[in-house]
């Protein structure tokens, strides 16, 4: 699978988790370069507390374009060290 926004591959792997129809990226498969902390933050009841990363792509922005659980619950353990992707970021494979 891959993410993709602007014309850029910001992550790839073979072994995404799905989750509720969104897919997991193993952190170690995104390229860092295009990810910029951000303070936002959500709550999921059964997942935990979502951080988010923007991307910084060929001078544009999407800001909160990724998000992540730093400690998910256990429920939702299996995207812990993982990243998805919203806010028009393509997943294909």
């Amino acid at each position: 699978m891959k993410a993709i926004w602007n014309n850029e591959v910001i992550a790839e792997s073979d072994t995404t988790v799905v989750v509720e129809g969104n897919h997991y990226f193993p952190i170690a498969t995104l390229n860092k370069s295009y990810l910029r902390d951000s303070n936002t933050t959500s709550h999921c009841p059964w997942k935990g507390d979502a951080n988010y990363y923007s991307l910084d792509v060929n001078g544009e922005t999407n800001a909160d374009a990724a998000w992540y659980y730093k400690d998910p619950k256990p429920k939702a353990a299996e995207i812990a060290d993982h990243v998805a992707f919203w806010k028009g970021v393509e997943i294909t494979n």
